[in-house]
């Protein structure tokens, strides 16, 4: 499994050639960095590591500059590891695993036009809410008027003298959102090679400028 990190822009619509509204999400996606190759023999594992968007140099402990110095590159805000199974054409045209190197740019070119991605993020954190938010909990009644303090209440959580206790999964308030999400087969539109932009059919998890993590 492939993938590449990118950043979501905002959403729009996607005209197709029969002139069809479809709407979709615009993602710059890289140019990532590899930024340290895990092989079985070193790490236990087979794994390649890619970094993107440039930090500061002065925000970054001496650890990490030393780390991204033997891939020549700018320390990076994100790094996340996928599996070293990238793929390239070759002078037949090909499919072929890359032999990925230290430094080796990784962009939207990874990817094709019609093909399907999963993409993975962070959704929206919305803080703690009531049932009625979190669980669609319709209050007393459907009730528009009247009992004021009891609208939007759980109600009753479990009986008394037996089992005396609340089971487990009981829908109740709490903290919702901010947690990670995985939307799987979001067709690739149109990709932007000169501008490093994947338009992706639908919606992706998280807020505008969140990180994503694109894997066909």
């Amino acid at each position: 499994m492939a993938g590449i990190i990118g950043r979501k822009i905002g959403m729009s619509s996607f005209f197709n050639e029969e002139g069809k509204s479809i709407p979709c999400t615009i993602v710059e996606a890289g140019p990532c960095f590899v930024t340290q190759i895990k092989s079985q023999e070193n790490d236990g594992y087979s794994a390649v590591q890619i970094g993107y968007d440039d930090k500061k140099n002065k925000k970054t402990l001496k650890s990490e500059l030393g780390h991204v110095k033997k891939a020549n590159t700018q320390v990076k805000k994100v790094y996340v590891e996928f599996d070293n199974d990238y793929i390239k054409n070759d002078d037949q045209g090909k499919s072929v695993p890359r032999d990925l190197q230290l430094g080796d740019i990784i962009d939207v070119n990874l990817f094709k036009e019609g093909e399907f991605v999963d993409v993975t993020s962070n959704s929206k954190g919305k803080g703690f809410q009531g049932v009625v938010k979190r669980h669609g909990f319709k209050g007393v009644g459907d009730a528009t008027h009247g009992q004021h303090n009891r609208m939007r209440a759980p109600g009753s959580i479990g009986a008394a003298s037996y089992p005396a206790r609340v089971f487990k999964g009981m829908r109740m308030a709490g903290r919702m959102g901010g947690k990670k999400v995985t939307v799987k087969n979001l067709q690739v539109l149109k990709i932007l090679t000169e501008k490093n932009v994947i338009i992706l059919k639908g919606s992706v998890p998280g807020p505008n400028n969140t990180y994503l993590n694109i894997t066909n």
